[in-house]
């Protein structure tokens, strides 16, 4: 495992509990709606990587949709198996070991903003490669063109900014068609929303 990863995860271990009291109440609902727009089947069969304490993996759950979860974090494993009652796979981004054309769709809520900028594309092939035919991803990332560690009172996460011109040839170059594309949180001014979300559709032919 890089050390990047290493120190990353060490910070979520130790920061697990408040992350989830932190962020259970968050709505993110336009991004589960928006995979489940393009699921090419409903429902249908979702991987919800970096799914952390697992509050989405019960949100899709209770749609009727079959859900695994994945995350590097020890501590958010074992919170989203007892919250959510599914399978979670305890993975890191860069060492993934996914069974291919199994998942309609992947979630990926602030989850591959931990992904170093070059590595990115290898990353996405990985997940492409995991989708049924047509299979959907959503990827919800920080906006901007800073990448490196951000410091916190309980140590660092490596954090990597992007934009949608910086994002989505990464998209396409791992083998998706943009189907869509906002920006959050919604209500807001453009310069304030500090998410860029992205959603693709797996193409018949994955560039390699």
């Amino acid at each position: 495992m890089e050390q990047h990863e290493q120190v990353t995860i060490a910070e979520y271990q130790l920061t697990a509990e408040a992350f989830r009291a932190g962020t259970w109440e968050h709505d993110v609902s336009q991004n589960r709606d928006s995979l489940v727009r393009f699921l090419p089947k409903n429902p249908g069969k979702i991987l919800d990587i970096g799914c952390g304490p697992g509050r989405d993996l019960v949100a899709f759950k209770q749609q009727g949709h079959t859900v695994v979860g994945l995350d590097a974090t020890p501590a958010f494993v074992e919170m989203a198996k007892q919250v959510s009652g599914c399978e979670v796979w305890q993975q890191s981004f860069l060492s993934l070991d996914l069974p291919g054309e199994t998942f309609d769709g992947i979630f990926a809520n602030a989850s591959l903003i931990h992904v170093p900028r070059g590595e990115m594309v290898r990353v996405l092939q990985d997940l492409q490669r995991s989708l049924v035919p047509q299979g959907a991803i959503v990827m919800s990332m920080c906006r901007g063109d800073s990448e490196g560690y951000s410091a916190r009172p309980t140590g660092y996460r490596y954090v990597c900014g992007w934009e949608y011109e910086t994002l989505a040839p990464c998209v396409e170059a791992a083998g998706f068609e943009i189907v869509n594309h906002y920006y959050r949180p919604p209500g807001v001014r453009f310069e304030a929303q500090s998410w860029l979300v992205i959603v693709g559709r797996k193409t018949a032919i994955g560039k390699d």
